[in-house]
């Protein structure tokens, strides 16, 4: 009878819990659009990038309090299955992934359902950004990979999360290592973890830096130490110089040419400096446009031309014939006209 109650109570609590995970995970309406530009992303992305994500959900939302940072997802992009050189692990991807052997494929873990492998498309709505480990050899990529791939099937760790919130709230009640889970050491292969743990670890296993701790001896001589994994967060693979940031922006600066649309001059004038602006400015130009006719019509209007020019010739000298024959006649009538007498009243 009392196991009976526990079962109940068990499947009651297991209920509920369903319940508050749905409603965390459960991405909200965003009316902005993505700054990324997801098609490129997914062109340019190599096997063994972070990729970052700015969520939507509640936890998200929570998240993003005690980060301080937009970030609050990272997954590890793993390529296609024949980009995996191993057979085995190509075989064990399959038995957590039924999708299209072309998919481009993720690892990431995610609260209510653990350590899993994706497909990059889940995200092809969300503001995303590309975390490029500097100078990783294929090689070593290969092993981050596999790392990340016998991870499948892990729990989510949603303790480490309280107590990440708890040691990263500049106040609290209690002091921030009692009782941590982020600072116990378990020998073996943890059974819990969270997003950006996992790829630390993965990172870790071949030695690459993410944010390390650094140090100098008495003899001056620079150590670098592992950072505890529990405390890197999505935000520290944008922070770290040790990654390249890689951004796609939905509108490119480099497509659309904007410097081609610049004010440049259109005559093509090369000046030392400012002093030799002293030509006048072009809108006060005035250019003459001398429309250009046909070979025909220029000859006809010339013969047109050169007809008119004669009659005027013509015209002008019957004009001045005449007028030369008025003044002789003038000339001869004032010379023989006899002068009178005048005559006076007496």
């Amino acid at each position: 009878m009392e196991s009976r109650s526990l079962n109940i109570l068990s499947k009651l609590s297991n209920s509920i819990w369903d319940r508050i995970v749905e409603w965390l995970i459960t991405n909200r309406d965003d009316p902005q659009m993505p700054l990324s530009d997801f098609d490129r992303l997914r062109y340019e992305i190599r096997p063994g990038d972070v990729i970052l994500v700015e969520g939507r959900s509640p936890v998200s939302e929570i998240i993003k309090t005690i980060t301080l940072s937009n970030w609050t997802h990272s997954a590890i992009y793993i390529g296609r299955l024949h980009n995996i050189d191993d057979p085995a692990l190509r075989e064990f991807i399959q038995k957590f992934y039924s999708g299209e052997p072309d998919d481009q494929l993720i690892i990431e873990s995610q609260l209510g359902d653990g350590t899993i492998v994706d497909s990059i498309r889940k995200y092809n709505e969300d503001h995303l950004r590309i975390c490029r480990p500097t100078s990783l050899t294929r090689s070593d990529a290969q092993k981050v990979i596999s790392y990340a791939v016998n991870r499948l099937g892990t729990n989510y760790n949603v303790r480490q999360i309280f107590d990440l919130a708890r040691f990263l709230f500049p106040y609290a009640l209690l002091p921030r290592r009692w009782r941590s889970s982020l600072f116990e050491h378990n020998a073996g292969t943890p059974t819990h973890t969270v997003c950006s743990t996992m790829m630390a670890e993965a990172f870790a296993s071949i030695h690459y830096p993410i944010l390390p701790v650094l140090h100098r001896n008495e003899n001056g001589q620079l150590i670098m130490y592992k950072r505890n994994t529990q405390l890197i967060t999505p935000r520290d693979f944008d922070y770290s110089p040790y990654f390249d940031v890689i951004k796609y922006p939905i509108l490119d600066f480099d497509e659309l040419a904007i410097y081609r649309k610049m004010p440049w001059g259109k005559e093509g004038i090369v000046l030392n400096d400012e002093r030799d602006l002293t030509m006048p400015a072009p809108h006060t130009i005035k250019k003459t446009v001398v429309p250009k006719l046909d070979t025909e019509e220029t000859s006809a209007q010339t013969k047109v031309d050169s007809k008119s020019l004669r009659k005027a010739a013509i015209k002008s000298e019957e004009k001045i014939s005449a007028s030369h024959f008025t003044s002789q006649n003038n000339a001869v009538h004032t010379t023989h006209e006899p002068d009178l007498p005048i005559k006076r009243n007496e």
